[in-house]
């Protein structure tokens, strides 16, 4: 006779990167049912808005979340500059995407080298988190900061990135470029990664759809969806961008869409950097909203869309911050994917769709 219990999965747990909570309705071997438990690190920084005023709150939007700090901080930014009517030069857009790309790579060799750990794979973490350090020693060359940058602000920059350092941001994604290349191939075409990971979580398109998933999550089950693809701000003025796609759905697909847009992203800054104005960084400007006004942006974030709001009252405070998150948008295409599997594989499923809780918790 089957026996139904419910385990608790986190939100401390080996496998783990960050406090993700799940109750686990368990048949025997199989999950039935995932219920997300959220909570666990809610910091009530949306609230702070009524405490500190529309240049200090950078600080805060920007320590959402330490992956994703610079898509913040943009984000952030960019809605505030909606709200007033301001716009930015040519160059700051171009720096702030930049930094955007690089801190998607670091985001996803994280991700790589975490996975890898998870499987045991001990040499391959060893190798990519190599590579990410290569990143966050430019992010503290450039920028002075590893994880913070603090180099966006509401109209403009801080401080510019010489030509010349830029120049050095790619030669060194040059040089890194095969070795991430091979590192890639030893781990998509090892056998026992592809056992663990073929047919495992899948999602359908139409699920994918139905249930409004995004980032690499959704377009890893065929769903041709990135905020970048629409041309907001220097990303207008790439040659080409396609959004990369699978089709299979699972774990292992998911895997090679984060794979391939370390390359993109790659490709990407090499294009910018090649085609940057010297129009200036813009600067501090006096913020007098509007009572009500309203600014919205959308971004790319590493995990897929995050949709910035901010709305004024009047005074140097904002009356509302809000963001959504991509890993609370796809905490439903996670419950669906661990139904019916067995709870051995329920860290892999959990890993591959990498959810950050300090973003979706705030």
């Amino acid at each position: 006779m089957a026996h139904r219990s419910v385990i608790p999965f986190g939100p401390q747990h080996p496998v783990l990167p960050e406090p993700l909570h799940l109750d686990l309705v368990i048949d025997d071997d199989r999950v039935l049912e995932a219920i997300p438990q959220i909570g666990f690190v809610h910091r009530g920084l949306e609230k702070l808005t009524e405490k500190r005023d529309m240049h200090q709150f950078g600080y805060i939007a920007e320590r959402i979340c330490g992956i994703c700090a610079v898509g913040h901080s943009y984000g952030y930014a960019s809605a505030c500059e909606r709200m007033l009517d301001i716009e930015v030069p040519g160059r700051v857009q171009y720096i702030r995407t930049i930094l955007h790309e690089l801190s998607r790579i670091h985001s996803h060799l994280l991700w790589l080298g975490l996975l890898a750990d998870a499987f045991g794979f001990e040499a391959l973490f060893y190798r990519s988190w190599t590579l990410r350090e290569q990143i966050l020693k430019i992010f503290e060359s450039t920028c002075g900061g590893r994880v913070i940058l603090s180099i966006n602000e509401i109209g403009g920059l801080k401080h510019d990135i010489e030509d010349s350092e830029l120049a050095g941001i790619v030669q060194t994604l040059d040089a890194m470029r095969p070795d991430y290349e091979a590192l890639v191939h030893t781990f998509l075409d090892d056998a026992s990664c592809g056992e663990r990971l073929h047919g495992v979580g899948v999602i359908s398109k139409k699920d994918a759809l139905d249930l409004s998933m995004v980032g690499p999550f959704g377009r890893a089950s065929g769903v041709d969806y990135d905020v970048r693809m629409f041309g907001d701000g220097a990303y207008a003025d790439l040659a080409a961008f396609e959004p990369i796609v699978a089709i299979d759905g699972d774990c292992y697909a998911r895997c090679q869409v984060r794979c391939a847009e370390v390359t993109q992203a790659m490709d990407i800054i090499k294009e910018l950097v090649g085609k940057i104005p010297h129009d200036g960084i813009g600067g501090r400007t006096k913020l007098t909203p509007g009572d009500g006004a309203r600014g919205e942006v959308v971004i790319e974030q590493p995990r897929g869309e995050a949709y910035y709001y901010v709305r004024g009252n009047g005074t140097k405070n904002l009356d509302r911050f809000r963001v959504r998150t991509p890993t609370s948008q796809n905490l439903a295409g996670l419950t669906h994917a661990l139904q019916g599997v067995l709870i051995a594989n329920v860290p892999m499923i959990i890993l591959t769709i990498d959810p950050c809780i300090s973003c979706t918790e705030r």
